[in-house]
């Protein structure tokens, strides 16, 4: 038996150190320690041998065992350093080339502009409403005094969707909702997209943004609309921005106006930027038209009140010196990174 157990020990060790694998490492386990491996059935001689060697040849068995089992732990502690050195080596990275630059996202111009309106009036008590985009004809149109033959309302300016659905061509929709739903005194804004069937180009866009304000209440008046738009104006362009109305026609409001501004660039003198007028148009605006406030189930007799309303992306394109509205609206990169938080 002696020269059985040796000729394994040394069987194991030459396979041992062929082994280049885990899985090679436990099939060699398991043929010569296992329940039915080398070892154990020459160990399932012992009762051939008489009372003398059986000491002996235990004593050495045992001995293999607990040398090929340490063997083995050795062997896959070995194999484990060897695979994370190689994986160090196939996963290396050189620390001398420069990492990747990560950037901070920026607020978009528009969304810029809008945030800084709405808390403007919001600032001078205003509330802001909201209202659907896909809109009735009646809310779009006829409650708004629209008269039925109005360019506006042709599908080459509208986007319809059946006879009585549309996308909103504007805001003004919102103001028809809240005089429904309130009673004066009524102060509120509105924000939001607004669609028309125009033509792509530097100024135009079939998507745009607008902002609109109304109020409602006992001895509302012109004076009351001109002090509240040189007011925002003011805060908006700054204290030394003049204004001018001038005399317009709404279906909505009567008497209607275009506010102009002072060019912000020039200071009033003319330049490119304002044509050379001095003066950039930014809204239009009006007492409400009597007979919206009916419509609407207010006393136009009791109460008058005034209205508003902007295109945000012309007055972004302002503040930023923005000459092709596309720009708002292809998120370029290159251009959305010029504007910092």
């Amino acid at each position: 038996m002696r020269e059985q157990l040796l000729a394994l020990k040394e069987a194991f060790y030459a396979s041992l150190e062929e082994l280049d694998t885990q899985e090679k490492l436990e099939a060699l386990r398991i043929q010569y320690l296992g329940k039915n491996g080398d070892l154990r059935q020459i160990l399932k001689q012992m009762g051939k041998l008489s009372k003398e060697e059986r000491p002996i040849m235990g004593e050495l068995a045992n001995e293999l065992r607990d040398g090929m089992t340490e063997a083995i732990r050795l062997k896959a502690e070995e194999m484990e350093m060897l695979q994370i050195e190689q994986r160090l080596e196939e996963e290396r990275v050189d620390i001398s080339l420069p990492g990747e630059k990560y950037t901070m996202g920026r607020v978009h111009p528009t969304t810029k502009t809008i945030r800084e309106l709405i808390d403007i009036f919001v600032r001078m008590g205003f509330v802001l409403e909201e209202g659907p985009e896909v809109e009735t004809v009646y809310h779009n149109f006829d409650a708004l005094n629209s008269p039925k033959d109005h360019p506006s309302r042709e599908m080459s300016d509208t986007f319809y969707f059946d006879a009585s659905r549309v996308l909103r061509t504007h805001t003004s929709p919102v103001q028809v909702r809240t005089m429904k739903k309130m009673q004066p005194p009524i102060r509120m804004i509105s924000v939001g997209r607004c669609f028309r069937n125009d033509e792509i180009d530097a100024t135009h866009s079939p998507m745009f943004y607008q902002m609109e304000g109304l109020v409602v209440g006992e001895k509302i008046s012109m004076a009351d609309l001109k002090g509240t738009l040189e007011e925002f104006v003011r805060q908006l362009f700054g204290e030394d921005t003049l204004s001018v109305f001038r005399p317009h026609n709404f279906p909505f409001t009567e008497p209607s106006a275009e506010v102009d501004i002072s060019c912000f660039k020039c200071h009033g003198k003319g330049c490119r930027f304002c044509g050379h007028t001095g003066f950039i148009e930014i809204l239009g605006c009006g007492m409400v038209h009597p007979e919206v406030l009916e419509e609407c189930g207010i006393d136009s007799e009791t109460y008058t009140g005034f209205a508003f309303g902007m295109g945000l992306d012309r007055i972004t394109m302002m503040r930023y010196e923005i000459d092709d509205i596309r720009y708002l609206y292809e998120n370029d990169r290159r251009f959305l990174d010029q504007f910092r938080r």
